[in-house]
């Protein structure tokens, strides 16, 4: 029996250890002082060469944010051509020249063609876009890509055509009903009255604002899905999780947000208005301009404040959206990500940088973008199966027949 029991032992197959999972943050190594002379150089540059340099000021900032990245302990890599952004950004230059030019001379119909073409290519260049960034990408020397087909990217671009279409039908039907003026050049016909389907205009449009709005949700939602279901590193595919619900949820809290913003800001305005009529009469007949200084002041100050408290929404929608991608994305099998962003820290964050950005006109603008980079990259998190250099192993060894493939499948990249 007991013979039989050992043979039964030996027979059986070993069992499958699952592989470990090692964890590995992510982090920034740069700062703001540093980014300060980048950021001060691209300034100046661009300003003496009438925007020229901004090709080449975009590369720098890349450069520097991809060295200081610091993924399981190695830094990224950015190693786009300078000569495809300079063709991306003369590109770009050349169609809002001829469109601005088509506009004051009176070419409205030329205008209206190029934008027409600008809307129907947009899917295009952003699927260029996307193939120059990841393509420009490099970790350990492991190459990254965007393989979405044209079908894939026309097909998550149809929220484009949609919102379009809503528009259109809403201007034919408001033609269609809107009153028209009375026969004769002299007016000399019946008297013109507003229709009683006034209102219902109103709420069509109001209706045309709620589905284009949802239609915007549904093209970042399309464009992130599959910015990530079909970006490579190696020979491995990314992981995507969110739903379109998760999407609306935000923005509806969002929203919220920023509806109450405005009611703050109507508040506000209605103070203001009230002490500036009242500052307006008690000094009308001695100094009349400064009643109207006054008037001024208060509106400069209403749009200043809206400004402020708009901050906060923005900041909720950014952090949230940080967190919701970063918790549910991953490569393959292999790789998860965590984001421990508290969303509260973060909207203090952007409010701090603002107020400071405005105390200094600007000059602490490279500081902000430094600590809100850092903020949301250092609380990121990588979650390995069976460690770094296992996965690294890996991806190099998949690369190689992938990358040749992969060379001819992406084509051109358009921009930059």
């Amino acid at each position: 029996m007991v013979d039989q029991l050992r043979t039964a032992a030996a027979a059986r197959p070993p069992e499958r250890r699952s592989a470990p999972i090692e964890k590995q943050p992510v982090e920034f190594t740069g700062s703001g002082g540093e980014y300060f002379r980048v950021w001060i150089v691209n300034v100046l540059l661009s300003i003496v060469t009438l925007g020229i340099y901004t090709p080449w000021a975009r590369r720098r900032t890349a450069q520097y944010f991809y060295s200081h990245t610091q993924v399981a302990g190695s830094p990224l890599e950015f190693v786009a051509s300078q000569r495809r952004m300079v063709f991306g950004f003369l590109a770009f230059a050349g169609l809002y020249v001829a469109y601005k030019l088509a506009m004051q001379t009176g070419q409205q119909l030329a205008a209206s063609l190029l934008l027409f073409a600008f809307a129907a290519a947009a899917p295009v260049l952003w699927a260029g876009a996307m193939r120059f960034r990841l393509g420009a990408t490099r970790w350990r020397g492991i190459r990254m890509a965007f393989t979405a087909t044209w079908k894939e990217v026309y097909l998550a671009s149809w929220p484009v055509f949609a919102a379009a279409a809503i528009w259109t039908a809403f201007f034919f039907i408001a033609a269609a009903i809107s009153p028209h003026p009375p026969i004769g050049t002299a007016g000399d016909g019946p008297a013109l009255k507003l229709p009683a389907l006034i209102p219902a205009v109103i709420g069509l449009g109001l209706l045309c604002v709620v589905l284009t709005l949802l239609c915007a949700i549904r093209l970042e939602y399309n464009y992130r899905r599959l910015l990530v279901a079909r970006a490579r590193i190696g020979g491995q595919v990314g992981h995507w999780k969110p739903v379109y619900a998760d999407f609306v949820k935000v923005w509806l809290a969002t929203a919220l947000f920023f509806v109450i913003a405005l009611v703050l800001v109507g508040l506000a305005f209605s103070t203001l208005t009230v002490a500036a009529g009242y500052l307006a009469k008690e000094w009308a007949g001695s100094n009349i301009l400064t009643a109207i200084l006054m008037g001024i002041l208060a509106f400069v100050v209403m749009l200043l404040l809206m400004f402020m408290l708009s901050v906060p929404a923005r900041a909720y929608r950014e952090a949230r959206m940080f967190q919701l991608v970063w918790n549910n994305i991953g490569v393959a099998h292999i790789a998860r990500s965590k984001t421990s962003l508290k969303t509260g820290a973060f909207i203090w964050l952007k409010i701090k940088n603002l107020l400071l950005t405005l105390i200094t006109l600007g000059f602490y603008r490279p500081f902000a973008v430094a600590s809100e980079y850092a903020a949301k990259v250092g609380s990121v998190t990588l979650y390995i199966k069976g460690g770094t250099d296992q996965l690294v192993g890996e991806l190099v060894k998949q690369q190689g027949a992938f990358g040749d493939a992969a060379a001819d499948a992406l084509g051109l990249d358009l921009i930059g």
